[in-house]
């Protein structure tokens, strides 16, 4: 078996999207347990493979739940945990600011501390970042700054734990068809002409290969970065996946 898929994960922001993939995924590879964290984790029954999971219910971006979550002897970690938010610079509250921030970066490096204090000799960490890491779009300051600050915290991570042999990689997704794409306008357009219609839409727009990731594509990449096999070697590098969006 492959270390990190024989050993204990983390995965935040597990219930949907990615974060639900990856935990389908990694448990068919064989993950001795999860530790799942969201903070509506209901859908994480469905997630039953007959491996051993931890289904734990709170905010990525308060420390006092972290405070209560024992990872002694994690041994792979996905900080994948994040939220969406628009609005131009000069219409964003402050409180719209703080509510991304809080829980894409604060929560990133309270997920991070908690994974690298659990870790003994040895582990491997994906952090999830966005295209947005690196290409300004109007309306998404406070996302695209939370993920640009999330790429350098990983970076910072795999130097300081390299004498540890832990890895820490990023992976930046371009559009993925996740829950985060909802709104109304997404809706409607989803009610006429359908859901994977509505997607390709938008990516042919977006994207020179004309389509976004599946959820369960990201969830592959990150499991090829967690993974020993693969990624031995590898540490403090960002996996593009964006269909050639910076291009």
């Amino acid at each position: 078996m492959q270390q990190g898929f024989s050993d204990s994960i983390l995965i935040t922001g597990a219930a949907s999207g990615i974060g639900l993939a990856t935990a389908y995924h990694l448990a068919e590879l064989g993950a001795a347990r999860l530790i799942l964290v969201d903070r509506h984790p209901a859908s994480l029954a469905e997630t039953d493979s007959g491996r051993p999971s931890s289904v734990l219910t709170g905010d990525v971006g308060d420390p006092d739940f972290w405070a209560g979550v024992d990872l002694a002897g994690v041994r792979g970690a996905v900080i994948n945990a994040g939220i969406a938010g628009v609005g131009r610079l000069t219409d964003l509250s402050f409180d719209d600011w703080r509510r991304v921030i809080a829980t894409n970066l604060d929560g990133a490096f309270l997920s991070l501390q908690a994974a690298l204090r659990g870790m003994r000799e040895g582990g491997s960490i994906v952090c999830v970042a966005s295209a947005a890491s690196f290409k300004a779009e109007e309306g998404i300051g406070a996302y695209a700054a939370s993920k640009a600050g999330l790429l350098q915290l990983a970076r910072v991570a795999a130097k300081e734990s390299a004498a540890r042999g832990i890895r820490v990689n990023v992976i930046a997704p371009g559009g993925v068809e996740t829950p985060m794409w909802e709104s109304p306008q997404f809706d409607a357009r989803v009610a006429e002409v359908g859901r994977d219609a509505a997607f390709n839409e938008i990516a042919a727009h977006a994207t020179p290969l004309g389509r976004f990731n599946k959820p369960e594509e990201i969830a592959r990449q990150i499991a090829f970065l967690l993974s020993n096999e693969t990624c031995g070697n590898v540490t403090g590098s960002v996996f593009v996946s964006d269909g050639g969006y910076l291009l």
